[in-house]
Parts: structure tokens; sequence; C-alpha cells
């Protein structure tokens, strides 16, 4: 491509830098500018909740060394909020009104937090996960010890409780689904990380609303809808995020649940992209649109955006996949389960050391190891096998799970 291109990347997270990243390796050698609204240079998120939350690294988790970026010719812009994006002129326009053309624009942007709104959710000591600076507050909070109340048991409010648990405070969740992940995982697996949970002290309170929280400048209890006070001497919030789609929304681009792209990852206006949290992206092998809000969309989905716009033809394909490490429970899922007839295991569930598969009509449509290792891609090739397979041999431990993801044909679906 010309050497006088600008490609415009608004959002400097994981996506947004591994994009640019990967311009550059791919050869382009134009001008390539990376806006980012924190301070901080791009960043992983994952151990926010995990290792760097409890202290065990007191390095950030940034996805390139300083100096990358100007060694390669990047224009890192931090601490730098676009405004405005105006597909018509191919210009995005900055808070107090600097205008970048672009020959390309990806839009990385990332999602945030959905925030309550009950009475006292303003109070000092609620707190949400997002960014380093939150990870650092909350760690804060950790360290002094104390009571924490986590709301929600989604990934995000189940890997802080078993941080902070695990550093020593006494932890309730409250949760409105009767089991812990369970909108994800299902009933079967809910009950597996609800145990584990309060093995180790954890106290649950499933099928449980919030009322509102009280205190007296600080939060100082949570008060449930069935009329029960808990005491509490911090609180998190994880109730879920929402795409970051303002930008495209008001610049007309097409928007339903996230940013509406081809499985080239192109959005309805041309020479613009979008990945990672906000791209809800046709898949080619799925056939249908799907948007993913873990770690590994964002590290490949940049990739292939960044691939795309130098006009190769790199359709993104990568079967979901994403990790959590809760208290000695390790766990990978690989693949994209909405409804399913049947959940099978593989291993031993009491030991915690196991393969589930959600299945339908005999066909794996994800499989998550738990303990288990190295048999990720084994998971993956059954899921793009779209064969149907006997659920006897899922199970049978004595069947290899490498051989039987080799036995597999593929098929039209």
């Amino acid at each position: 491509m010309p050497t006088d291109q600008t490609f415009v990347i608004v959002g400097a997270s994981l996506a947004g830098a591994k994009a640019a990243e990967t311009l550059r390796d791919e050869g382009f050698d134009g001008h390539v500018v990376l806006l980012g609204v924190e301070a901080e240079r791009p960043y992983e998120r994952p151990p926010l909740s995990k290792e760097y939350l409890r202290g065990e690294t007191s390095d950030k988790p940034y996805v390139h060394d300083d100096g990358y970026y100007e060694g390669n010719d990047i224009e890192l812009r931090t601490s730098t909020e676009v405004e405005s994006i105006d597909p018509d002129a191919s210009e995005v326009v900055l808070a107090g009104g600097e205008r970048i053309g672009y020959d390309r624009l990806l839009l990385t942007t990332g999602s945030e937090p959905r925030r309550l709104s009950v009475p006292g959710s303003d109070l000092d000591g609620i707190l949400y996960l997002r960014t380093v600076a939150d990870s650092d507050a909350i760690a804060e909070r950790i360290e002094a010890g104390g009571k924490l109340v986590t709301i929600g048991a989604g990934w995000i409010g189940a890997e802080i409780a078993a941080s902070a648990r695990t550093k020593g405070c006494e932890v309730t969740v409250l949760e409105m689904a009767a089991l812990p992940l369970e909108r994800v995982l299902g009933p079967e697996l809910g009950a597996i990380y609800r145990d584990i949970h309060t093995d180790h002290g954890v106290e649950l309170l499933a099928e449980t609303a919030l009322e509102s929280f009280e205190g007296s400048g600080s939060v100082e209890s949570v008060r449930t809808a069935d009329g029960r006070t808990i005491d509490a001497d911090f609180v998190v919030v994880g109730i879920g995020v929402a795409p970051r789609t303002k930008l495209a929304e008001d610049a007309g681009l097409d928007v339903e649940n996230g940013v509406l792209t081809t499985e080239r990852l192109e959005t309805s206006a041309q020479g613009v992209y979008a990945a990672g949290d906000i791209a809800n992206a046709t898949h080619p092998l799925l056939g249908q649109r799907i948007r993913v809000e873990h770690w590994a969309n964002a590290l490949n989905q940049g990739p292939a955006a960044a691939r795309n716009m130098l006009g190769k033809d790199a359709p993104y394909d990568k079967i979901p996949y994403f990790f959590s490490d809760q208290y000695d429970v390790g766990m990978e899922y690989a693949g994209y389960a909405t409804d399913w007839d049947e959940v099978v295991f593989r291993g031993d569930v009491d030991a915690r050391e196991f393969v589930a598969f959600w299945l339908r009509d005999g066909r794996v449509l994800a499989g998550m190891n738990v303990n288990v290792w190295d048999v990720t891609d084994d998971i993956q090739e059954l899921i793009r096998s779209k064969a149907t397979i006997d659920p006897k041999l899922l199970t049978d431990t004595d069947v290899p799970l490498d051989e039987l993801a080799a036995s597999v044909t593929r098929t039209d679906g």
C-alpha cells in the first residue's frame, strides 16, 4: 500500500495494539495512529481480576514493552478522547476539535461495566473493575482486609471473590440466578462452581436481588430485596458489560448488540472496521453473528481486522476461547453454546479434573477442560468437524481425545 496512507485505530486496547503490531509486521509503512482515552499504554485485562489483583506481580500487564510504539513508528496518543467519527470525510474528530484524516479506520473501543442505580449506589467503597486503576483500588481494599460483597457471580464477580477470599477477606456473593455462571455454563457446571466457592468459605446468596446500599458516606451494608442486611466494608459490582458503540452509532454505522460487521470485520461504512468487544461479526463457521467479550477474541480479531484493512482476504473464523482461574481450579472453554441438548463429562468431576462437552443433535458445540491441559486443540477440532459423535466416546477416558478428534470427518453441517 502507498506509504502516504494513514490508518487510524480508535481504542488503545489489546485488540487495537495487536492490530497496530500486525500492520507493521505485514509490511505496512504508512502512518499508524493509535488513540486511547486512558493514560496507560495498551494492557491486557485478565490479570486485573487474578494475579495482578492479588499482588502476585507488581508489573502492569502491558501488551508491549516501553518504547515499542516509538520504535515501530506507531503514533500512540494516550489520554486522547475521540469525540466523533465522520465517515463521509474519512476523519475522526478529537475532543478539542482536532481532526485526523484516515484511509482506513479500526474501532476497538471495547466495553464498559454496567452500572447500578439502586439507592446508595453512589457511596464510597462501591467499586467496578475495568481498568488497571480499578484493579489497584480493589487491591488496596483487599489488602486492608474486611468484608467484601460482590454483586453478580459471573466471571468478574467469581474471580474477584476467589482472589479476595484467597487473600483472607470474608466474602459474600449476591447472584440473581440460581447458580454462579449459570447463564453461560448451565446448571451442571454452575453447581460445580457453587461448590468450589462454598468449599473455600464464600457465602453465596443465590436467587437474591439487590435492594440498596446503606452507609454514611461509605458503604457499610447491603440490603437485599427479601429484607436481609449484609455487612460490607467494600463492594465490587460485576453485572456484565456493554459494548462502547456510541461513536459508531453517532456516525451512522449499523449497530445491534455491538457494531455489525462482515466476516472480514468491515462495518456498514466502507473502509471502517471493528474488532474486539464491540464487533458483532458474522462468523463463517457458526453461520451467525456473534459478539465475544473475551481476551482471545481481542488478541486474534485485531490482527485479522488489520490484515483485511490491508486488502488481504482474512475472514475471522476462530472458535471463541476463554479461560478462568479460581483458587486451585483452572479452566479453558472453547466453542459457542447458547442452547444445547445435554452436557456430558469426561474424567473425574468430584476431583475437579474433567472435560465437559455441550452437545446439540450429537454435535459438539463447546468443551471446557477443568484442571486438564493440552486438549483445547482437540476440542476445537471436534467443534469444527460438525460431526455427529457418540457421547459414549466423549466420556470414555480409554479413548484418547486426540485420536477421537483425528477420526472425525468434516461435514458441511
